[in-house]
């Protein structure tokens, strides 16, 4: 794909892009196979972890876990990695075992991914591209739990809660799913206007993103290792755009 390309001007030592669709790959550039840290984009792995543990009656989705994983502290959404480094720990008590443990059992092993999980269940997933384009994937065609359940996921919880969405501001609302940061109105945001309002996924600070767009029925991953700043912000959206556009044609 042509608009992968453009990765190549954002200045990053690093960079890798790939398209993917249910069926297979679409497209990439730039290394498949290096590993870099995916910083908050491993909330996904995690929270995927989750549904697999909830759906094997390991953990319960009451109401505390399913705070813990949408962010919703209270009245409004705050983001925070401690509330998913303590959903990791329930999920950890419960199985009786080390969670970097249960999500290599659990999600790692099972689709064939080749990174692991270095230290914090919120941040510290190192893998290549190719890991970020299996859970693209995953995403549009859940294997490791049943499609309602990813559905349930990639719905907002506790809906109505304004908060700030990192990097971006205030959004009213700012929703959330179990993990996943859904794009609805939000505006701005690090997605593209062409991505519709079903979008979910997650961007790090490390420079890496993955987006899966429903009605698009595709998933575009990067990984850089340019910390997230102006650059991003300037230079994600439209090439999230550029991408939807020639995925459209």
């Amino acid at each position: 794909m042509d608009s992968l390309r453009a990765i190549d001007g954002w200045g990053a030592p690093f960079a890798a892009a790939g398209v993917v669709r249910a069926d297979g790959i679409v497209g990439t550039h730039g290394p498949r196979d290096e590993a870099v840290r995916w910083a908050s984009v491993t909330k996904l792995l995690t929270g995927l972890a989750a549904l697999v543990a909830v759906e094997e009656g390991t953990v319960e989705l009451d109401e505390r876990l399913r705070r813990l994983l949408s962010h919703a502290g209270g009245r409004r959404r705050t983001y925070s990695n401690e509330g998913i480094e303590e959903a990791a720990r329930l999920i950890e008590d419960a199985a009786g075992m080390p969670f970097d443990q249960y999500l290599r059992e659990a999600v790692v092993v099972p689709l064939g991914l080749r990174g692991s999980l270095q230290g914090s269940p919120a941040s510290e997933y190192v893998g290549p591209l190719d890991d970020l384009l299996a859970l693209g994937r995953e995403c549009l065609a859940p294997t490791l739990v049943a499609a309602e359940t990813l559905e349930e996921a990639t719905t907002v919880q506790f809906p109505g809660l304004d908060g700030v969405l990192p990097g971006f501001g205030r959004q009213e609302p700012n929703d959330w799913g179990l993990t996943f940061e859904l794009r609805d109105g939000k505006s701005p945001h690090w997605t593209g206007a062409r991505n519709s309002a079903r979008t979910f996924g997650h961007f790090g600070q490390s420079g890496t993103f993955l987006w899966v767009d429903p009605e698009l029925g595709a998933a575009c991953a990067v990984l850089t290792t340019r910390d997230f700043g102006d650059w991003a912000k300037d230079a994600w959206p439209p090439f999230n755009d550029a991408v939807v556009a020639e995925l459209s044609r």
